[in-house]
């Protein structure tokens, strides 16, 4: 919806409907979060970060205050089950299991979605609040993609440039599915859109 505002900001209707649904995701949270689960849901499942980004993507094209604030504070939260315990690798929450509140977080299988899905809220709460944090968090999350994960291998493949489907405990999936391909793609970029062309040869040289 905000994509068709961006070319017609004049549509009330739509205007509208993102706010209705935006204002039921934001009562979602306020009634499903606690002080150690700061979540809309009583789990962690599949391509979580997009709940985050589109809270602080109304709350920011709408100018509500509460909204953007609740967008960077479950995201902060969700960034911080995302990463390993040294806190340099991210680790995307495992589709072997998810991760249920109160129960034990699946590693894997760890899928290239989740990091796209990362990159694009941590982008856009860096555009909105201009802290550093969400630059790295980004970085970290495309760094996944070329071989800072558990099992240092790349996903993204130099050679056909594509992307494999994914890592389970002692692989990587070698199918590269136009879900992990589309992911890898979109993720390159939006980083394109905050780095320089030296920057982005540098880190992808890490796997050609």
């Amino acid at each position: 919806m905000q994509a068709y505002l961006d070319w017609f900001p004049g549509d009330r209707v739509i205007q509208g409907a993102r706010n209705g649904l935006a204002n039921q995701l934001l009562d979602v949270y306020e009634r499903s979060h606690s002080e150690t689960w700061q979540w809309f849901e009583k789990s962690l499942s599949y391509s979580n970060a997009r709940l985050s980004q589109a809270l602080l993507l109304a709350g920011w094209q709408s100018g509500n205050e509460r909204m953007v604030a609740v967008g960077c504070e479950s995201l902060k939260w969700l960034v911080a089950q995302q990463h390993r315990g040294d806190g340099d690798i991210f680790v995307p929450i495992g589709s072997r299991g998810f991760f249920a509140e109160g129960g034990e977080k699946a590693r894997f299988d760890q899928q290239p979605v989740e990091a796209c899905a990362t990159i694009s809220a941590c982008l856009l709460a860096y555009r909105l609040t201009s802290e550093q944090q969400w630059l790295e968090e980004a970085w970290c999350a495309f760094r996944w993609f070329l071989g800072e994960n558990d099992l240092q291998v790349p996903l993204y493949d130099a050679t056909t440039g594509g992307c494999r489907d994914g890592l389970h405990p002692d692989r990587v999936n070698e199918n590269q599915g136009a879900e992990s391909t589309l992911s890898f793609l979109m993720s390159l970029l939006e980083m394109q859109s905050v780095a320089t062309v030296e920057e982005l040869n540098q880190e992808m040289s890490v796997s050609i």
